[in-house]
């Protein structure tokens, strides 16, 4: 394996061991909602979450339109984006994929899991609030320092997949 390989690997395993623990550590601690188990209720429940969810893609596209407003690369025909301003469209890009999946996790996993585990998207929700930005900063210090937001945010939306399939076939 290559030393930038090695780089990757660590920071992807690190990242979603740190997930595992953050979202099992999140549930355990926080609270069972005061939300009814209507259908309806949990929907609700998670696409009100989901706002805040999305909070740092926010972020990430006011920073990308501000870097362009005070720049040359006002006028995106000229090519003119720093590397920095790269990386924040990256980011931006990038987000916007994992926010689509992690919404339609959410979404399914609040209709499904237990009523005493309801919090247990709220706690997704914070994991991935502070993944997307860690995987920012990683982007900026080195792009490789990338792994441990990626992965943490990807294989979280992975385990809500294959959470929905498990419950769909079982069911």
């Amino acid at each position: 394996m290559k030393p930038e390989q090695k780089i990757v690997a660590i920071g992807a395993a690190s990242g979603v061991i740190g997930m595992a623990l953050a979202v099992w550590g999140l549930t355990v601690a926080l609270p069972v909602p005061s939300v009814g188990d209507a259908l309806a209720e949990r929907i609700a429940y998670a696409l009100r979450l989901n706002v805040v969810a999305v909070l740092p893609l926010f972020i990430m596209i006011i920073t990308v339109a501000n870097s362009r407003f005070f720049s040359e690369a006002i006028d995106p025909t000229r090519h003119a984006e720093s590397q920095s301003m790269q990386i924040d469209g990256r980011v931006v890009d990038n987000t916007l994929q994992q926010n689509f999946v992690f919404a339609l996790g959410t979404l399914a996993v609040s209709t499904i899991v237990p009523q005493r585990y309801l919090q247990l998207v709220l706690a997704c929700v914070i994991v991935f609030v502070v993944a997307r930005f860690l995987f920012w900063f990683g982007y900026r210090v080195n792009p490789l320092y990338r792994a441990p937001g990626m992965s943490s945010t990807a294989y979280m939306n992975l385990g809500m997949i294959l959470y929905v399939l498990y419950w769909l076939v079982a069911h």
